[in-house]
């Protein structure tokens, strides 16, 4: 089973996904940042119903509980999976391919809908008239090779036949939790650039403290107009979830990355190595500053899960991003 998200979901919500989707399967593979795959042969027999139903129930169950469609797609290999739950048309859906219905269901579509196959593949293999799947599925893998190359020209006869061997293996998400912010204009290092992180900063640690979770690194991207990137990634002193610690972190970052006249399209902060919060050791502080912002910080919390998360925002992040 490939499960396709809506590509807006954060990343809780979309280990709710995989949380529902470990309730029908013991073998569930993330694939980050929206898909997973799931095995559902040893499913099968301990639910007692076929996988077109085991779709649905996935389906109704991240509707109801998570208000959040998806789309799935099952069927006898990774390759067919994949390829069905990108042909649902629509915000969610589920198509199962029957083992037998394979050639027909790979057959007539076109040739980039393979999955696996990108936009050069694809070129490459119209410019030789193979402009659908069933027409790769009868060239010689000889051929394909010369066409594609050795390795990739083997794979793609084969997944045009619906062969495709490769297991879904096990995999959770990695301990990390990220916050992202896009500026709608190029912004230079300024004031709109430290509200956006410090927004960030805010999001990220009520995300950590929500989860019970603290960081013992941070990772900021910087992107740039152009398509270039800056990361940088440092160890925290202190695993924390706390505002003031993120915050002095995420400066720090910044400060690192030595910006003049670059042109930032977007900022990402990641809370690296997480750990329960229950395995903080607690400091006794005589900074009686901090220790009052802790309280406030912890008022603030009450606040948002009553209020919603933005009752509270940082003064200088009026002029939010998004």
């Amino acid at each position: 089973m490939h499960v396709r998200c809506p590509d807006w979901l954060p990343e809780d919500a979309y280990r709710q996904v995989l949380e529902q989707m470990a309730e029908l399967s013991p073998v569930v593979q993330a694939l980050p940042p929206t898909a997973a795959l799931a095995e559902l042969k040893g499913a099968l027999r301990y639910h007692g119903v076929d996988a077109g139903r085991l779709g649905e129930v996935l389906r109704v169950r991240t509707i109801s509980r998570l208000g959040i469609d998806i789309r799935v797609g099952i069927g006898p290999s990774i390759t067919v999976a994949a390829t069905a739950s990108d042909q649902i048309t629509g915000p969610g859906g589920v198509l199962a391919i029957a083992p037998g219905g394979v050639a027909d269901f790979l057959g007539p579509l076109p040739i980039e809908a393979l999955h696996g196959i990108g936009p050069r593949q694809g070129q490459t293999l119209r410019d030789f008239g193979v402009h659908c799947v069933g027409l790769l599925a009868t060239v010689p893998p000889a051929t394909a090779q010369r066409l594609l190359g050795g390795r990739a020209g083997r794979q793609a006869a084969d997944r045009a036949r619906g062969i495709d061997p490769r297991p879904v293996v096990p995999r959770t998400l990695p301990a990390t939790a990220s916050v992202h912010r896009a500026f709608p204009r190029h912004a230079l290092d300024g004031a709109p650039v430290r509200a956006a992180l410090l927004d960030a900063v805010v999001t990220l640690a009520l995300q950590l403290r929500r989860r019970d979770q603290a960081a013992r690194g941070m990772t900021l991207i910087l992107r740039f107009a152009g398509g270039t990137t800056w990361e940088k990634t440092r160890r925290l002193p202190e695993a924390s979830a706390h505002d003031d610690d993120l915050r002095s972190m995420a400066y720090r970052l910044i400060d690192a990355a030595g910006l003049q006249r670059g042109r930032i399209t977007g900022i990402t902060l990641k809370g690296e190595d997480l750990i329960g919060a229950d395995q903080v050791a607690e400091q006794i502080s005589l900074d009686e500053a901090r220790e009052a912002r802790l309280v406030a910080e912890q008022v603030s919390d009450r606040i948002r899960a009553k209020f919603g998360p933005d009752a509270i925002r940082p003064a200088t992040t009026l002029l939010r991003v998004s």
